[in-house]
């Protein structure tokens, strides 16, 4: 009907009539439907239920939902072991791992009946697991995948954040005791390792631990969000994990992906703004975590309290732990170390703790460890670290009638010389006969990096523009990723002559050196600068460059090599919860630590120092002038500052010395 007719049906007093008219036609067409014949149903031809039949393969699969004890379930896969007659392990040890990236992802039965074929995932070290005939176990955290409950990024233990009675501690204690009293096949003893998240895991295990639990590796952990590893470095913001944030918790199964218009990340953060805006743009307003980060971020109470070194130094040392740190870790270059001297002092018999610090990036140790990037090692140092550190040490806790592991308190590798040193300290970084003597290095006039104090005070200056931020990396920027083809891994060995030619990153060289310099431990920044904004970023890198020829590997001729460097956001110079304006145009002194080193300046090479004002997209833009929360800055809050360092600033290098070396 057209509106004209319908208009006229109304003045005619004929809408009542044409309404029963139409629900007489809609009743006549549902009775058609349901008069429509029924079909007879195709069977499925997908079971409701289907479970392989791996008769060959060399271990057997079993998944179990644990209950903890508030009654939730945890999905745990338990890979058996079989020996050559089909025979299932006896008395065999159990190495766990918990994770909130799919448990059945990393046990998927692949092509091959092998186990190791079957152990996927970045945290296995599936060569010495399945050639020590360990029984493997992965279980999804609470909350994530195919287990029950709540997820939490990095679950608190309990306490002040997190009021209930059930942590990442208590599931793992009611899950080693499920596994003892239910896995026959086991010898009662269970270890845990993992890397990042998964290496958070192990560190929860040791608050209250299960008798049963022999030994604890915790790889690359994250331990400390704000200080040094995923969120903050000393307050500024990584950014660049916000795809992390959303696709991890926006969704048990990690089903929500990120998602952007633009091939090059640095355009994709620039566009928006501040890390408020874009999480706006993509919906996380929605997402628990990312409004806790948003409301804090400065290092208050919510940080501090989780802080895993913090809580473990509050803890009885019963465990026997193995901290590994990489070198090059591009994700949580904190943690371990940070746990390292939280602990060590508790170790009264000197056995109970060992550290390994591998030429790595993040999780390298359990893959090829021959080169990263363009950086050559002489040797697969990841099977190294497997076959000598690894295996030895968990065999001596896991095994019925092992022999005590030879393994140095602490093992640690050598850059710049390419060899391993077994230690009996750290950060002294040698043993006896040597001593590590704080040395600076300071950023003098001529821009020149000298062991001699300058005479002078002057300082050299640049235009910091958050228009145009210093990238961290050679542009186009890649998102974090770890596809085959991605190269987020290797952002801490880049050349550094990208950020050496540009006008607003201050560059200052030693002379070539003449004999080594060798350093272990961690650099100390004492920077005196000012600038004409009411806030301010300072970014510093130590640098190894190369000799202009590299004979041996050509591409490597002045070759800028980052051997430490970490970013300090100002408002934090009086303390890391007292954020502040700074006092515009007045020299203000700024310290804060580097990552660790053990590095080996090499005759031939100089050292340099690069100080910059921005670090981007990896950190957000500070916007140089002083704001309550740099995360939702304003467009108009962003202004250019000038920035002047002083003559008196230097880099303290743990300088080693003495024949002990």
């Amino acid at each position: 009907m057209s509106r004209k007719a319908l208009a006229a049906s109304v003045r005619a007093g004929l809408l009542p009539v044409l309404a029963t008219a139409l629900l007489v036609v809609s009743a006549g067409a549902a009775a058609r439907q349901d008069a429509a014949p029924q079909y007879p149903s195709y069977p499925s031809e997908t079971p409701a239920k289907f479970t392989p039949v791996n008769a060959d393969a060399d271990f057997e699969r079993r998944e179990v939902m644990i209950p903890m004890r508030d009654g939730v379930k945890l999905h745990t896969v338990i890979l058996i072991p079989k020996n050559l007659n089909g025979d299932h392990a006896k008395k065999a040890g159990i190495l766990l791992t918990r994770t909130p990236y799919d448990a059945d992802g990393m046990t998927t039965l692949a092509q091959s009946g092998h186990m190791e074929s079957n152990l996927e995932g970045y945290d296995n070290a599936a060569d010495v697991i399945v050639e020590d005939g360990y029984i493997r176990v992965v279980q999804d955290v609470r909350g994530k995948y195919h287990s029950e409950g709540d997820y939490v990024m990095n679950r608190p233990p309990h306490g002040p954040i997190n009021p209930t009675p059930v942590d990442d501690a208590t599931d793992t204690y009611d899950t080693i005791d499920w596994l003892v009293k239910h896995v026959p096949e086991s010898n009662g003893k269970v270890g845990t390792l993992g890397i990042s998240y998964d290496g958070f895991e192990p560190l929860m295990a040791l608050i209250h631990p299960h008798p049963a639990l022999k030994v604890s590796v915790p790889m690359n952990p994250m331990v400390d969000g704000w200080m040094g590893d995923d969120w903050f470095h000393h307050g500024a913001f990584r950014e660049q994990n916000l795809p992390y944030i959303y696709e991890q918790t926006a969704s048990r199964g990690n089903s929500y992906k990120w998602w952007s218009n633009v091939h090059d990340d640095y355009d994709l953060y620039l566009r928006a703004g501040s890390a408020g805006e874009l999480a706006r743009e993509h919906g996380m307003e929605k997402l628990p975590f990312w409004q806790k980060v948003l409301a804090h971020p400065a290092y208050d109470s919510f940080w501090q309290d989780q802080a895993v070194d913090k809580l473990l130094a509050k803890e009885p040392l019963k465990v026997p732990v193995m901290l590994v740190h990489s070198l090059w870790d591009q994700e949580d270059i904190y943690g371990a170390i940070a746990v390292y001297k939280a602990i060590k002092p508790k170790d009264t018999s000197g056995t109970m703790v060992k550290l390994v610090m591998g030429p790595w990036h993040h999780g390298q140790e359990i893959g090829d460890g021959s080169s990263l990037g363009a950086i050559k090692f002489g040797s697969d140092t990841g099977r190294y670290f497997r076959e000598h550190m690894l295996r030895p040490y968990l065999a001596q806790y896991l095994k019925n009638d092992a022999p005590k592991a030879d393994v140095a308190p602490v093992t640690a590798f050598q850059t710049g010389s390419n060899r391993w040193e077994n230690l009996r300290h750290w950060p002294a970084g040698c043993n006896s006969g040597c001593a590590v003597k704080p040395t600076p290095l300071y950023l003098g006039d001529g821009m020149k990096a000298t062991f001699t104090k300058p005479a002078d005070d002057g300082g050299d200056s640049y235009v910091s523009d958050p228009a145009h931020p210093v990238p961290f990396r050679a542009r186009p920027i890649q998102p974090v990723a770890y596809g085959e083809h991605d190269t987020w891994a290797q952002w801490l060995v880049d050349d550094q002559r990208e950020a050496s030619g540009r006008t607003d990153v201050l560059t200052y060289t030693s002379d070539v050196l003449t004999a080594p310099v060798t350093i272990a431990g961690e650099p100390q920044v004492h920077l005196t600068a000012s600038t004409t904004g009411t806030d301010s970023d300072w970014v510093v890198k130590l640098i190894d460059v190369y000799p202009d020829e590299v004979a041996a590997q050509p591409e490597m001729g002045g070759y800028q090599l980052a051997v430490a460097m970490d970013i300090l956001r100002g408002r934090y110079r009086q303390g890391f919860d007292k954020p502040e304006p700074i006092k515009a145009n007045t020299p203000l002194p700024y310290t804060f630590t580097l990552p660790t080193a053990n590095h080996v300046f090499l005759p031939g090479h100089r050292i340099m120092v690069q100080v910059q004002s921005s670090w981007f997209p990896l950190y957000d833009r500070n916007p140089q002038t002083f704001v309550p929360n740099i995360m939702l800055a304003r467009p108009t809050d962003y202004r250019k500052a000038t920035q002047e360092v002083f003559h008196s600033s230097y880099v303290e290098l743990p300088v080693v010395s003495g024949k002990g070396y």
